[in-house]
């Protein structure tokens, strides 16, 4: 019963932050991968960070680089997102996701068949003033 839940997401005005969580259970986190993805209204999934398992450095998109920082603490069993100077173009459903190998959240969203061990419901950040 491998499970992850998102928390945190909710309405922030435009240039606040937000820190949102990844809570993994009924399996070690630690021996995973974690991405963050993101869908806007109308649009398409896109990956917007991942980082790799154990002590594993992370990584983030051109896009969103200086403002969105993943971590984790894998004695917590837990993910993290955290996200400075929230813009209305950040209003999405971000959703988390763990897999062994780092490579199949890299190319999940443009490699449908590719597996992805666990996904996460999703929570909703939205941006408004």
């Amino acid at each position: 019963q491998l499970q992850l839940v998102e928390s945190g997401g909710g309405l922030v005005q435009p240039g606040g932050s937000l820190r949102l969580s990844c809570a993994a259970s009924g399996f070690t986190l630690d021996d995973y991968a974690i991405g963050w993805f993101r869908q806007a209204p109308g649009k398409e999934r896109e990956g917007v960070s991942c980082i790799r398992s154990g002590s594993g450095s992370g990584y983030s998109t051109d896009s969103v680089k200086g403002r969105f920082t993943i971590s984790r603490d894998n004695a917590k069993n837990t993910g993290y997102l955290q996200i400075n100077n929230l813009k209305p173009e950040d209003t999405a459903v971000d959703s988390c996701a763990a897999d062994p190998i780092l490579h199949a959240l890299v190319v999940v969203t443009t490699d449908k068949n590719r597996h992805v061990e666990v996904w996460g419901q999703g929570t909703l950040v939205t941006v408004s003033s």
